[in-house]
């Protein structure tokens, strides 16, 4: 029997610092996040981020935290609800971080007769720090808890045409009305280090002007060259004007070199430049989020309003847009029937 396992990022169980540090924790721990030798890693996650971070990331959740819980849990509860109802298969929902684990997810799955799991990663990118953690905790778990089960994963599905015209559907329709000047598309960021570590190649990505551009199978694990292309993909199905449109790179952390431009920067240059309406969309997140709806929605607006900008137009993530269950309907339905490279 199939089923399928949706898989997203995690929240805290509640937005007070005991439960923030203690979600931190498991969450900067992971060695594809922090990907540093385990020691060094320790000292400064638990010697010095966790000594200092909760209490401010617990008043960013609780700014954004809503009566039923946790945006990107309930978002992701309506979107495995509505993708149940069309689907012949059990669907579970798990997070990658927090107290709803995969194990969790698996274990739900095994109760219900399942021996065949499609494991979804809630990422339209590939990066280490998303897609890869999920996939490799999922098979240790499987191996070591579940090994009556076989797992199968969804690829990154970035360029996949029927997710771009989802995603352009939806872009379009909340800025209808609106008025904007300039669209930002604004990816979670990640280290640059994290774009060397996944090329295959082991000598395409030198993250400059041109190698998310030249073709090459390295492009299979590159998460810039994956967020440029959506960005493309998209600007040509809306038929968007060059320069009216353009892509940057949020939620740094620490002082190693990461991806640019910076959306913070990037906010602040547009204003100063004279952009007076700007709206901006994070393809990054199916779900919104922490970064999405604080970072973004709150913190951006204010960087835009600072320097003088006047209409700031956030796009939402697709969350449990009809569309987009429908989409991961019909995906769901050709791996029941087939097998997950057809999805």
């Amino acid at each position: 029997m199939k089923g399928i396992l949706l898989v997203n990022l995690g929240s805290p169980d509640s937005p007070e610092p005991k439960d923030v540090k203690k979600y931190l924790g498991e969450f900067l721990m992971d060695e594809r996040v922090i990907d540093i030798p385990l020691l060094a890693r320790t000292a400064l996650v638990k010697g010095i981020i966790l000594n200092t971070r909760p209490k401010q990331s617990a008043a960013a959740y609780k700014k954004i935290w809503w009566d039923e819980g946790s945006p990107l849990i309930v978002l992701s509860e309506r979107l495995q609800k509505k993708l149940q109802k069309q689907v012949d298969v059990p669907v579970a929902l798990a997070m990658r971080y927090g107290s709803m684990t995969i194990k969790k997810g698996l274990q739900e799955l095994v109760n219900k007769g399942v021996n065949e799991v499609l494991l979804f990663p809630l990422y339209p990118q590939f990066a280490m720090a998303t897609t890869e953690t999920i996939t490799v905790l999922a098979e240790s778990l499987r191996q070591e808890h579940f090994p009556e089960i076989s797992i199968d994963s969804v690829p990154a599905f970035y360029n996949k045409p029927d997710y771009i015209e989802v995603l352009s559907n939806s872009i379009k329709r909340h800025l209808e009305g609106k008025k904007y000047e300039h669209l930002l598309f604004s990816y979670h960021g990640v280290p640059e280090r994290h774009i060397r570590k996944s090329d295959i190649t082991k000598s395409h990505c030198k993250i400059d002007g041109s190698c998310c551009a030249t073709p090459s199978k390295a492009h299979q694990y590159c998460y810039r060259h994956q967020c440029l292309e959506v960005t493309r993909l998209v600007g040509e199905k809306l038929g968007l004007e060059e320069g009216t449109y353009s892509t940057s790179f949020q939620s740094r952390l620490g002082f190693d070199p990461w991806l640019q431009p910076y959306t913070d920067r990037t906010i602040e240059r547009l204003g100063k430049q004279g952009i007076e309406n700007m709206a901006i969309v994070t393809p990054a997140f199916v779900s919104d989020c922490l970064e999405t709806l604080e970072e973004i929605a709150m913190e951006g607006e204010e960087i835009f309003h600072e320097v003088g900008g006047k209409d700031f137009t956030t796009i939402p993530c697709l969350n449990d847009d009809d569309e987009w269950v429908a989409l991961l309907a019909k995906w769901v339905n050709t791996w029941v029937s087939a097998k997950v490279e057809t999805v």
